[in-house]
């Protein structure tokens, strides 16, 4: 996937999740293990969010365990540079052909 396709995707996940009620923090954040394509709030609870988008198959296959402790790694480092007292989870923005789907709690 190119870098542009990959930021309208991230652009079109943020625009959704700012219509649904969140507050982004933060987009595109990166430390040394990974990145964290979008940090955002909503109901006193901080919501990571991987971003993936596919046209010909379900984005959600993208999220390898690999992947998932890159994130895990990412937010970690978040956290030491940003103490907060806020409950947590990792999600997806998954689209797929001009929809969009939120997978709550994709951690494991």
């Amino acid at each position: 996937m190119s870098l542009k396709i990959g930021q309208e995707a991230e652009e079109k996940a943020s625009l959704y999740l700012q219509r649904n009620g969140y507050t982004i923090f933060e987009r595109n954040f990166h430390s040394k293990f990974g990145e964290i394509d979008i940090i955002a709030l909503k109901e006193g609870v901080l919501h990571f969010f991987e971003v993936k988008f596919s046209q010909k198959y379900d984005p959600i296959v993208r999220i390898t365990p690999s992947k998932m402790k890159k994130i895990i790694m990412t937010i970690n480092y978040y956290f030491l540079l940003h103490p907060m007292q806020y409950d947590y989870q990792i999600d997806a923005i998954l689209i797929k052909n001009e929809q969009i789907e939120i997978i709550k709690n994709i951690s494991y």
